[in-house]
């Protein structure tokens, strides 16, 4: 595969054929680096252009074009920051986080003041009325996971992780259109009814917080989740001889969440129902002399 040589911001870049802006550009960034900013950029799952977050000016293109999806062009000139660039992010921050909870989104506070973002000034409809919003109750319907749709801001990465992509269940999609627009189960149905394997995979996707595992929900509505305390440990699963890769999330001595490496040659990020939420039966005893079954 040969290379491609194109301008970013006044600079010479080199980048694999094939690869996308955002990849040549060093992938997603942060609120503290002067990378692309991206809210449905997935490692293991194809671009849906959903946030439009990550647009950068292309010369010669009469529209921004989405960087995680564009791939890159020998002589092209890309323009990751200009007036164009920064309104439509400022825009694009300020629309969602005006009607989406983002309060567990990774760098948005940092982005909003970088951009100048004030989802506050459209908190209110032109009639003095309170604006719609997607919030909606927590559905907790299961003892696994909970889905809190008020911080989904429709990225598909969740819908792409269950259905083509991955794990081929195909159990969720979107449903409605504007403010109804919703992560769905066919026909609504709760999870338990549903065809869900419970394999998790959607919650490691999710960028916002809007699926989560159980464990942590409980500690962060008690005010006792703190990542601060937490460790991280990789291992092997030991409930088959598939042998995926595991990332034990541990505070207070006890594992409170697993994850997967996306970058894992095995798993891609991605593990069954007994890997991601198995770690229940290895939590140790207070007392391992203790064989009190009630326990």
């Amino acid at each position: 595969m040969s290379d491609v040589t194109f301008t970013v911001d006044g600079r010479t870049v080199t980048a694999a054929e094939g690869s996308t802006i955002l990849q040549a550009c060093g992938g997603p960034g942060t609120a503290t680096d002067d990378g692309i900013p991206t809210l449905c950029y997935g490692d293991t799952i194809d671009p849906r252009n959903a946030c439009r977050l990550c647009v950068v000016e292309v010369e010669g293109s009469r529209p921004l074009v989405p960087a995680c999806s564009r791939p890159v062009e020998t002589g092209m000139v890309v323009h990751t920051r200009s007036e164009r660039v920064d309104h439509s992010r400022r825009m694009v921050l300020e629309f969602l986080g005006s009607s989406v909870d983002l309060s567990l989104t990774a760098h948005v506070a940092g982005w909003n003041e970088r951009y100048g973002a004030d989802p506050g000034r459209f908190a209110t409809a032109a009639d003095g009325a309170e604006a719609a919003t997607v919030d909606q109750p927590v559905k907790i319907d299961n003892d696994l996971y909970v889905r809190d749709y008020a911080k989904c801001i429709l990225c598909y990465q969740c819908v792409d992780a269950c259905g083509e992509q991955w794990q081929h269940s195909f159990v969720i999609d979107i449903a409605g259109r504007g403010f109804d627009a919703r992560v769905s189960t066919e026909h609504d149905v709760a999870l338990p009814d549903s065809a869900c394997v419970y394999c998790g995979n959607c919650i490691q996707v999710c960028p916002t917080g809007a699926l989560m595992a159980t464990s942590e929900y409980d500690l962060r509505t008690a005010g006792e989740w703190d990542e601060g305390r937490q460790t991280a440990t990789d291992t092997i699963c030991g409930f088959c001889g598939v042998g995926c890769q595991l990332t034990l999330h541990v505070q207070d001595d006890a594992i409170v969440k697993v994850t997967s490496p996306p970058e894992s040659t095995i798993t891609h990020g991605n593990l069954c129902v007994k890997g991601r939420f198995g770690f229940q039966h290895a939590q140790r005893l207070p007392d391992p002399t203790i064989r009190d079954a009630t326990i």
